[in-house]
């Protein structure tokens, strides 16, 4: 990984600029992190990928708000915009049924095997761009331009595209890389605060995985991220970023190290399929819950000190993102079948991300059930 791609890009990003490097058959892409890139996207993508046909996948959210510009700047620079297609917003559109819709509008737009997929949105749009991308014509190129900071930070960086079934999370997907991902924080400024405290949380994690020092930087300046300090989202983007991108690098197809990215889901996951996938429980807010849980468990086993959870805990409430599930009529049995069922679990034993301390987080795989029932146990009388 390098801080230094094609040439050009630096006379019009203030930012940063981050090159991913996978295993074959995936080629190098680069992630461009600055403010007010949409502005240049049109150029960018010309300057790395060449002119193209391009379809864009947005939101019924993003399509007033972005979608235009969007479309202006890529036809400026020489691109040809076969359509704008608009999925309705939110998690239920990552599903059969819009998959099938979004490539039957697809090949309808008159594509061919150079078109460019545009994926404009967070992480519902480019989850299921990303997978319509890897489908049609057995493969087109596409680009990530996210506009929430969860969507930046995360889904994002790493190439794992899917749609939710019955039985889980993003059971059905492919990992398919963008060709380049360009990440503008302009965008955060017209995101809610319940938006970005939902990306927050991912950001966080990567502290808590490997890197106590940011950890700290976040617990001292993440206050500025929600007030729109772009230099402070363009710092914490591109610290996320640059962690998840080392390990992409080193386990594309999750085998190994990149299970660490998962601290807190497989929680997170079991929460957000007993909840139905709605309003009541966004995915960033599940994975702070799951993350406080995974080092509740992790001080209860004896491995880290209970001090590290509660600080955890405190930073979390201070910026307003949730330490305990919200009030539902759970069935434990049935997190318990969630979680053996999530996709990184392996013959039904369930895989966790626990840790020995913040910033020294390891992957188990023999916790045993009665201990991960107790943890449930705890959270939901709280």
């Amino acid at each position: 990984m390098t801080t230094s791609a094609f040439a050009e890009t630096a006379r019009f990003v203030p930012g940063k600029i981050i090159r991913v490097e996978v295993s074959e058959p995936s080629e190098p892409y680069d992630i461009v992190i600055g403010a007010n890139i949409l502005a240049e996207a049109g150029t960018l993508i010309r300057m790395r990928l060449g002119q193209r046909r391009c379809l864009i996948v947005t939101d019924s959210h993003i399509d007033p708000l972005y979608r235009a510009r969007c479309e202006a700047r890529l036809a400026a620079a020489g691109h040809k915009v076969l359509a704008a297609l608009v999925i309705p917003a939110g998690e239920a559109s990552k599903d059969f049924d819009h998959l099938q819709k979004l490539l039957d509008q697809m090949l309808a737009a008159g594509l061919d095997r150079k078109t460019l997929v545009i994926a404009l949105g967070g992480g519902v749009v480019g989850d299921l761009a990303g997978l319509a991308a890897s489908l049609a014509m057995r493969g087109l190129d596409y680009v990530q331009i996210p506009t929430t900071l969860l969507a930046q930070v995360d889904s994002s960086v790493g190439g794992k595209t899917g749609i939710d079934t019955p039985h889980g999370k993003n059971t059905v997907g492919a990992f398919y890389q963008p060709r380049l991902v360009l990440t503008d924080v302009a965008l955060l400024d017209s995101l809610s605060e319940r938006e970005l405290r939902a990306g927050y949380a991912e950001i966080v994690k990567y502290g808590l995985i490997g890197d106590a020092a940011f950890f700290r930087w976040c617990q001292a300046h993440g206050a500025k991220l929600f007030a729109g300090d772009h230099e402070a989202q363009v710092h914490a983007v591109s610290v996320s970023c640059e962690a998840k991108a080392k390990v992409v690098m080193a386990d594309e197809r999750e085998a190994g190290a990149r299970a660490l990215l998962n601290l807190g889901h497989t929680f997170a996951h079991a929460l957000e399929a007993a909840t139905g996938y709605g309003s009541m429980l966004v995915h960033g807010e599940a994975v702070a819950i799951g993350m406080i849980m995974a080092f509740h468990l992790s001080a209860k086993l004896g491995l880290c000190p209970q001090k590290d959870c509660d600080e955890i805990r405190a930073h979390l409430d201070a910026v307003g993102l949730p330490t305990a599930p919200p009030r539902f009529a759970y069935d434990i049995d049935r997190l318990m079948r969630l979680m053996a069922q999530d996709k990184k679990a392996e013959a039904g034993s369930i895989m966790l991300i626990l840790a020995r301390g913040i910033g020294q987080a390891f992957v188990s795989r023999d916790v045993e059930d009665k201990d991960i029932r107790a943890t449930w146990e705890a959270f939901l009388k709280a």
